[in-house]
């Protein structure tokens, strides 16, 4: 008999996680896999695009509950994903990753006695400050099978009594979907890029992302970091897809940038791509990029204080900056320096890891 999974993307990191996933299903002849997208973004336009570019379909639901606090959204999406449960009646919910509609599903899942596994579960920063921690603890309290993307996820589960017969490391689904998309970066494709020609006229550079409310909702931080990256690139110029909310913020501050900071609107998956792997440094402030730098071997500067992705610290090519000014010039000298090395290997960031949680998957709903 065919088991009906529902597998839930929010925001436009969690489609980067779920299509691998999905992509996978399509070689499992015992689950009806159905893509669940909540459309979790302040900007749709930044999200639809990666259906197409991530070769996946158009979700065959997608609620669209995408505005509002923190609170409002969490409650639309439990409301209308109770009410598709309730009609639809999967045998189990995916979720992935730490948004809100990671959160929202798993609990709204677990209420109608629907079964819920979590990929890239255990990751902790330590810091509930972030909304993101607290969906990860939320969800991994409720969650019947635990899909781990390195051994300190592991061990926070077990720390936090969860069954070691649940827990799984399977690797991780954001090096799966990486792997995929560079094989189909083809001169076919990359000709069509608005940004291959800012790319091969600017020669050496550095790419960054900058989103995170702690970073651009306070004016001191911002304009402490924004400092940082015009000196930086005085030297190396930056290229920057600049998310809405930084240059919302940005306007509302009266904070510039350089010349050689050169922002263009959010550009889709693989072109995103196209530039970063070949950057002598990538800045952020993305838990994803952290993952996918480590993987190519790009040095790789955080602008936070705390990760829950240890592993790029401990064996990868990620370092963390804290958000001073100061400490970004620092660890972006450090990190030219150790431009050009080879990719770590990491256990399961092979590109397989989602053909390991079907396995899983196949054999648990094979026993219910």
């Amino acid at each position: 008999m065919t088991k009906k999974v529902f597998l839930v993307a929010g925001a436009r990191p969690n489609l980067m996680k779920v299509a691998p996933i999905f992509r996978a299903s399509r070689n499992v002849d015992s689950v009806q896999c159905e893509m669940v997208y909540t459309g979790q973004h302040y900007d749709r336009q930044m999200s639809q695009v990666f259906f197409e570019d991530l070769d996946i379909p158009k979700p065959r639901f997608n609620m669209g509950k995408s505005t509002g606090t923190h609170a409002e959204q969490t409650g639309a999406i439990m409301i209308a994903f109770e009410k598709m449960c309730m009609e639809e009646k999967p045998d189990l919910v995916v979720v992935v990753g730490d948004v809100n509609s990671t959160l929202a599903c798993s609990v709204t899942a677990r209420k109608l006695h629907i079964p819920v596994a979590h990929v890239e579960a255990g990751l902790r920063s330590g810091d509930t400050d972030m909304p993101e921690e607290i969906n990860r603890m939320v969800t991994d309290s409720i969650s019947n099978l635990f899909f781990t993307t390195e051994d300190h996820g592991r061990d926070n589960l077990l720390r936090e009594g969860k069954n070691p017969d649940n827990i799984f490391h399977v690797g991780n689904v954001m090096i799966d979907n990486l792997f995929h998309n560079v094989g189909r970066l083809g001169p076919d494709i990359v000709s069509g890029f608005s940004c291959r020609e800012l790319k091969e006229k600017t020669g050496r550079y550095g790419f960054m992302t900058l989103h995170r409310p702690s970073n651009v909702d306070n004016r001191e931080v911002l304009e402490g970091i924004v400092d940082a990256l015009n000196t930086i690139s005085a030297n190396l110029p930056l290229l920057f897809p600049i998310h809405p909310r930084t240059e919302k913020m940005m306007k509302l501050f009266g904070i510039s940038f350089s010349e050689n900071v050169h922002t263009f609107p959010p550009l889709s998956f693989r072109e995103s791509l196209y530039l970063w792997k070949d950057a002598q440094v990538v800045i952020t402030d993305s838990g994803g990029l952290q993952e996918e730098t480590t993987a190519l071997g790009v040095p790789c500067v955080t602008v936070r204080k705390n990760t829950e992705r240890p592993v790029t610290i401990e064996k990868g090519t990620n370092v963390l900056a804290g958000i001073s000014g100061e400490n970004i010039l620092r660890e972006v000298g450090r990190a030219l320096e150790r431009s050009g090395g080879e990719a770590p290997k990491i256990e399961g960031w092979d590109g397989h890891a989602s053909e390991r949680i079907w396995k899983v998957l196949v054999e648990f709903l094979a026993e219910r």
